[in-house]
């Protein structure tokens, strides 16, 4: 998900556990999406086996975690039964829904609905006569949802860019105005779209099946397919002005539809205009957050998680929010990506074996150039972060120098707000970095960079070992700005700054993560173990900031 919401969708939706089945599965989701993953998250919500009571449990838990979407359907007939029937005390249709949550929530959430441009499936039939009436009534039935408070129109799957185009016309005819996005589905496999097209009654063009034919048995070549159809659909109604966007239905795979965003080249960093250098939640409840410390740059849901309880959140200045505690560290907090809970994983990544600390200095080293995806103190797979990657030659000689870098970032003195790796913020503003470079290190090579320091009044530095010893040339109120923004008309901006007193609290969730993560996937007692372990034990995380942003060259002092 973070690869696809790092493309800037405009919302995400979550499909709905009928009838409570994965209900609250669904919620938490939805949540995790809305507050952790950061994106705008719509969640559909379904009349099937769902009375009454049901229903405004799942709406007061949207307003609590901060969800203000609904897609509102019928939903699917009831497991076991051929017709929807309505459970007691629910309703049979999604107009009664939508106007269910209008009354209960007034304008809280934003509400799409269905729209179906062959009709819905329960009346689509072989008369044409019968056909044309179903598809007018079905058509005044969507006019009722819009006027009874449904916002916009997402539609059923279609594979004719022709029928899509008529229902928006027709929709426009009878006064419905409201944006409608076309439900593009990839075709992923053979299989699965000859059971999709079957089950929603959908219209399969002649070309469309004269080209899978004699594709069907080979799943990548039915893949690449599915994507240039897409894509060339998507062209088709993004050129004709009939929609907004495009609405694409990913089944929980990003590769077909990352492929149709890029070549509809409907992503990329200079499209994308950020509010702030890290992706802003948003969750009502964080309304208005501006800064944050740097060192969760990396880890940016362990910091959501660590501070989702906190009253209110800082933003103007990092000061105003200094005595809000942190959240207490848990496992759950450490647990890597899928991929890597598996040892094997791990292991193919950061090596069979750890003999010597060359081999971790390894691991670091070939994180910064690339050739592994995966470092224990960043969320996301990658690599670099992308402003990063213009320091990659320092960051490799640090590393393997014995300075095990974890967080960075460059000197920017001005650079337009929509420069397309620095940029952030409103149009025609400039924004400013300090250098800043994160580290492990021994306490000799540590004493050897403070003596350094000492004639280097540029450069603010902090350092700590695990048992919270610690060697700096600031106190403890110096909240140091490392990255603002001026823009027209505005007060400066400063959304990151390096907070001593955030340093200590991250300091334990750095040091854990050496054993936590890392450590923790090879066998007790093993070297490779107990190198780690020493790791964890002796070195000291330092962060180093040069305060001259105009001239700085940070990396020299490592010359």
């Amino acid at each position: 998900m973070d690869k696809m919401v790092a493309a800037g969708p405009l919302f995400c939706d979550i499909t709905w556990g009928a009838g409570g089945s994965t209900a609250d599965l669904t919620l938490d989701i939805t949540k995790q999406m809305q507050n952790m993953i950061c994106v705008e998250t719509m969640m559909h919500l379904t009349c099937t086996n769902m009375p009454k009571e049901k229903l405004e449990h799942a709406l007061q838990a949207l307003q609590e975690c901060g969800v203000q979407n609904i897609l509102a359907l019928r939903g699917d007939p009831p497991k076991g039964q051929e017709t929807f029937v309505a459970a007691e005390g629910g309703f049979s249709c999604a107009l009664d829904l939508i106007k269910f949550i209008r009354d209960k929530c007034g304008d809280v959430f934003g509400i799409g609905c269905a729209g179906y441009p062959e009709a819905h499936p329960d009346v689509i039939c072989e008369d044409p006569e019968q056909m044309a009436k179903n598809y007018h009534s079905d058509l005044m039935y969507l006019k009722e949802k819009i006027d009874a408070g449904a916002d916009f129109i997402v539609t059923q799957l279609f594979y004719e860019v022709e029928l899509f185009l008529k229902f928006v016309k027709d929709c426009r005819e009878i006064g419905i105005n409201c944006p409608i996005l076309p439900g593009i589905m990839p075709i992923q496999s053979y299989g699965g779209f000859q059971r999709m097209t079957g089950f929603c009654k959908t219209k399969v063009p002649q070309f469309i099946k004269d080209a899978l034919e004699p594709i069907k048995d080979n799943d990548e070549a039915v893949k690449a397919y599915g994507i240039q159809l897409a894509v060339d659909m998507c062209r088709r109604i993004l050129d004709s002005g009939a929609s907004p966007g495009v609405h694409l239905y990913s089944l929980n795979m990003d590769r077909s539809v990352m492929a149709i965003v890029e070549q509809l080249h409907l992503t990329g960093e200079s499209k994308i205009q950020r509010p702030l250098p890290w992706r802003p939640p948003t969750s009502t409840k964080r309304n208005g957050e501006m800064v944050r410390p740097i060192f969760w740059a990396n880890r940016p849901k362990s910091y959501l998680q660590r501070t989702e309880n906190w009253d209110s959140y800082p933003n103007g200045r990092w000061k105003e929010s200094s005595n809000a505690a942190f959240g207490t560290l848990s496992e759950s907090k450490l647990i890597r990506p899928k991929a890597l809970r598996v040892k094997e994983s791990k292991m193919q990544q950061w090596g069979e074996e750890l003999s010597s600390i060359d081999d971790v200095q390894a691991v670091f080293s070939k994180f910064c150039k690339g050739e592994i995806s995966y470092l224990p103190w960043v969320e996301s797979e990658g690599g670099l972060q992308s402003e990063s990657k213009i320091l990659i030659d320092q960051l490799v000689t640090l590393n393997t120098s014995g300075f095990l870098t974890i967080n960075s970032q460059p000197r920017v003195n001005g650079a337009p707000s929509s420069d397309p790796k620095f940029g952030w913020g409103q149009p025609n503003g400039y924004v400013y970095q300090k250098q800043y470079v994160e580290f492990f290190c021994t306490k000799e090579k540590l004493l050897t960079l403070k003596k350094k320091m000492a004639n280097l009044p540029n450069l603010s530095y902090q350092a700590v070992n695990a048992k919270g010893e610690v060697l700096s040339n600031i106190s403890e109120a110096d909240v140091n700005a490392v990255t603002w923004g001026v823009f027209p008309a505005s007060e400066i901006i400063q959304p990151t700054v390096v907070d001593p007193k955030s340093f200590l609290v991250w300091k334990d969730e750095a040091f854990s993560i050496w054993l936590s993560v890392w450590a923790s996937a090879y066998e007790e007692g093993s070297r490779s173990r107990q190198l780690l372990q020493e790791i964890h034990d002796t070195y000291y995380l330092v962060n180093i900031v040069d305060n001259d942003f105009v001239q700085g060259d940070l990396f020299s002092l490592f010359a």
